[in-house]
């Protein structure tokens, strides 16, 4: 059985991976920071479908317990076939008024934290010559968002460390690409109101604002089989959003 860690798992789009990997039956283990009872919800859910899963705390921006949190589950699990990296955060702020503070975690949550996870899981993947692992970027990581800059910042940061990592690991057999979600239904749009999400929904060609099922499956389909010639490749699971 294949094993899949997912960061960020206790809510929002790594949630609904860690429940649409769990139904496609992959063990799941669930990466968590803070919201330990929440996290431990989504396993449990999980146990009660048949999936095997166990929950890992961390802080992506903190380098040792990332490194942690894969020899756990690693030892739990045996090995890590698929990383799905969905942890970060958001803030919305006027660029003259960025802290030294707000703009360092933003990136060491949001990019440094992939970083983290890829370097401590890559080993094992390249000595498997096996193994696929998928970035959470963001439409404003392509387009970039006014009173985003950091934010925007980091998530084109991931696309760059997808694009260029996939060159570097594809020679081992391990793949790696990135979802770069438009308007999603999540904690992260708690602070637009009503009007504002309408509005969001109307610039969406599709019509509507994403769901983090919506992201999850395509993370899926990504570490699928089916996905197996396909490396280095940045989705747009926007609704057609542009920005």
């Amino acid at each position: 059985m294949k094993t899949v860690l997912i960061t960020g798992a206790s809510r929002g789009i790594g949630r609904a991976c860690a429940l649409v990997f769990g139904q496609a039956g992959w063990s799941v283990a669930v990466c968590y920071e803070k919201n330990r009872e929440q996290a431990e919800a989504v396993a449990r859910q999980l146990r009660e479908t048949g999936a095997d899963a166990e929950c890992f705390c961390a802080d992506a921006a903190d380098p040792a317990q990332v490194r942690a949190c894969v020899e756990a589950a690693t030892g739990r699990f045996g090995h890590i076939d698929g990383l799905v990296c969905c942890a970060g955060i958001a803030q919305q702020k006027l660029f003259c008024d960025l802290t030294d503070r707000d703009w360092h975690r933003m990136i060491d949550v949001d990019l440094g934290g992939v970083f983290a996870f890829d370097r401590a899981v890559l080993p094992q993947m390249i000595g498997r010559k096996s193994g696929v692992i998928v970035h959470i970027s963001s439409v404003w990581g392509v387009y970039g968002a006014s009173c985003e800059v950091h934010y925007s910042a980091a998530k084109a940061g991931v696309i760059g460390l997808t694009k260029a990592l996939a060159k570097e690991v594809g020679p081992s057999g391990v793949r790696v690409n990135c979802i770069a979600p438009g308007v999603i239904d999540t904690d992260m749009c708690a602070c637009f109101d009503e009007s504002t999400m309408a509005e969001l929904a109307d610039s969406t060609p599709l019509g509507r604002i994403g769901t983090p099922e919506d992201v999850a499956r395509a993370a899926r389909f990504l570490c699928s089989e089916e996905a197996s010639f396909i490396t280095g490749q940045v989705l747009g699971v926007d609704g057609g959003f542009c920005g």
